[in-house]
């Protein structure tokens, strides 16, 4: 990745701080983690549809790190910092593989989040399994757990990137 400008690092701070205070804004939340937000995904995947896939990893991990450090604590397992922190949040910054046109965002806000989810799977069935009902895969646990307010919140991101594409577009998004 090349030096990022004094204006890419400006907008990460911005687009950071954004889906931060957007994150406190919950309309549901897990007892385990989780939650529907007012849309505090959009800043970082803008992010990465404007500025392109390594600096919307690079934001994206950022932004994960600062949820973990400033968020509820559910576990310290090393697992799940990585996997429901790191690396799940980095993975908004995928939306950055797909900027050319609107079919292109709708479809890297996709990859962005299921990027999130499956990361959250696989920390939801290795570390948290354990909360599985009985009998219960802990695999499909995690997986209908994650998607409870993952699901909302890919539809609620769609609906936002719905109303700001054209303001965006002709702000040079792509």
């Amino acid at each position: 990745m090349k030096q990022m400008s004094t204006k890419m690092l400006v907008e990460a701070g911005v687009m950071i701080a954004l889906a931060q205070i957007l994150s406190y804004i919950k309309i549901f939340e897990a007892p385990y983690g989780g939650s529907i937000t007012a849309a505090s995904m959009v800043p970082i995947i803008v992010y990465s549809i404007r500025w392109g896939l390594k600096p919307g990893l690079l934001v994206g991990t950022v932004y994960g790190i600062l949820q973990f450090i400033l968020g509820p604590k559910y576990s310290y397992h090393i697992l799940s910092i990585l996997f429901d922190y790191v690396v799940a949040f980095g993975a908004l910054g995928l939306a950055g593989l797909f900027r050319k046109n609107i079919q292109g965002i709708f479809l890297g806000v996709f990859l962005g989040i299921f990027g999130r989810f499956v990361f959250h799977v696989i920390s939801g069935a290795i570390v948290w399994g354990i909360y599985a009902p009985e009998g219960t895969n802990p695999w499909i646990y995690s997986i209908l757990y994650n998607g409870s307010y993952l699901l909302p919140e890919l539809i609620i991101s769609y609906v936002v990137f719905g109303l700001i594409y054209r303001p965006l577009k002709s702000l040079s998004l792509s």
